[in-house]
């Protein structure tokens, strides 16, 4: 329900309301606070940020933040917003909060795993940024207040897993996060900040200081571009993601399928001693593994993540048709090899006829360049399967041999 409140009595706080684009009045244990939509990020240098770099954005939620230097937006698909926390103008509030001014959920008034999230502008040219925050999850009793997650969703697809996440209560303080995230235009990538109550419903989420940088992390590695990759099916795939930074400061490396699934096995080798190269392999591909993936390492200080680079799975070629008898003789048979139709993927940069008796275990294998091929030194009156093999680029390009031709030489 909507409230009308005297600018003599919230002349500071409907100022600021207003500013940001406040939807209603919403109460939070005995004080009212403004239910923020949308908001602008405060461009100056933030609390720990480095005084010769530049912010790309950030946002304190301070009084006096620039209200048309912060962008932000509440989400859309969850149950609740965030609200706007300021000490200054809730006299009264709970001792178990932090003084200052940030977002915040009160686990208490909403359900278990009742989900709140804040979506950051998006990024979308050639750069390196740091996204940094800090959150303060806080319980009186010890109960986790719920679960605080970040996601880095790329062109306004599905969310996938989280790229760092916290839960638990973990004092009456705050901690910083970093998320490195590399981009490369043309795709946008957005930051989303998710909130989710957890069953005890007990304590406080907050977030705070959210800074988006054009520079990298101090901890967190950053990747570079990840290029795609092009396997026959049937073969091992393997994604190298090189990093800038320290491995030592990730705690897990991950590969990410654009469907949520995650593949933790890899290999990590040090090029020096501030860059280095994740390696991870994926077995025998089909083409249901052809999917976008990317590179992502976490720890509890915050998380490094890649674009997604495509794996694109070819299956090796094979003719539709066997080949056609053109002439035989008694020592020979000239064939059409026949390959205009095929199963499979192209480019066919070889060609090969498979031939054997049909009463032995034995097969040659020959090169062709042409469209008909002359088998020679046949045996007369014999009966022969001629098969075509076709290849395509890449380590195991050779497909199954074709439906076979079965001919017969003629008698001496």
């Amino acid at each position: 329900m909507a409230l009308l409140i005297s600018e003599s009595m919230w002349g500071p706080l409907l100022t600021r309301a207003v500013h940001l684009g406040c939807a209603d009045i919403t109460p939070v244990g005995s004080e009212l606070l403004p239910r923020v939509r949308h908001g602008r990020w405060d461009r100056r240098l933030l609390k720990d940020a480095t005084p010769h770099k530049e912010l790309a954005a950030g946002c304190t939620f301070e009084e006096d933040s620039d209200p048309n230097l912060c962008d932000f937006t509440q989400g859309e698909e969850d149950d609740f917003d965030w609200l706007l926390f300021r000490t200054y103008s809730s006299p009264s509030s709970s001792f178990d909060l932090l003084k200052g001014s940030y977002m915040l959920v009160n686990s208490s008034q909403h359900a278990a795993g009742h989900r709140a999230q804040l979506l950051l502008q998006t990024l979308s040219e050639n750069d390196t940024h740091c996204v940094q925050f800090s959150y303060f999850l806080y319980s009186r009793d010890g109960h986790s207040p719920g679960a605080l997650r970040a996601y880095v969703r790329v062109n306004g697809g599905p969310l996938g897993n989280p790229v760092w996440n916290m839960s638990g209560s973990h004092g009456k303080q705050w901690h910083q996060v970093e998320l490195a995230v590399s981009t490369f235009w043309p795709n946008e990538y957005q930051v989303l900040i998710e909130a989710t109550v957890s069953r005890e419903r007990q304590g406080y989420i907050a977030v705070d200081d959210i800074m988006v940088l054009n520079y990298p992390c101090y901890k967190a590695p950053h990747f570079s571009r990840l290029g795609d990759e092009e396997i026959n099916a049937g073969q091992n795939a393997t994604f190298q993601c090189v990093a800038a930074g320290k491995a030592s400061e990730a705690e897990k490396f991950l590969l990410e399928r654009h469907n949520g699934d995650i593949l933790t096995m890899a290999s990590v080798k040090h090029l020096s001693h501030r860059r280095f190269v994740v390696s991870f392999q994926l077995d025998s591909v089909q083409r249901s593994h052809q999917d976008l993936y990317r590179c992502v390492t976490q720890s509890l200080r915050g998380s490094g993540v890649s674009n997604f680079a495509e794996l694109v799975v070819k299956v090796p070629p094979s003719p539709i048709a066997p080949p056609q008898l053109l002439r035989a003789g008694s020592t020979y048979l000239i064939i059409q090899l026949n390959t205009n139709s095929i199963l499979g993927d192209g480019p066919i940069i070889r060609k090969e006829i498979e031939y054997r008796a049909s009463q032995s275990p034995w097969s040659e294998v020959h090169g062709v360049n042409m469209v008909a091929y002359k088998l020679w030194h046949l045996d007369p009156d014999t009966e022969y399967h001629i098969s075509v093999l076709l290849t395509r680029p890449g380590e195991g390009g050779t497909g199954p041999p074709g439906p076979p031709l079965v001919s017969r030489t003629k008698c001496a």
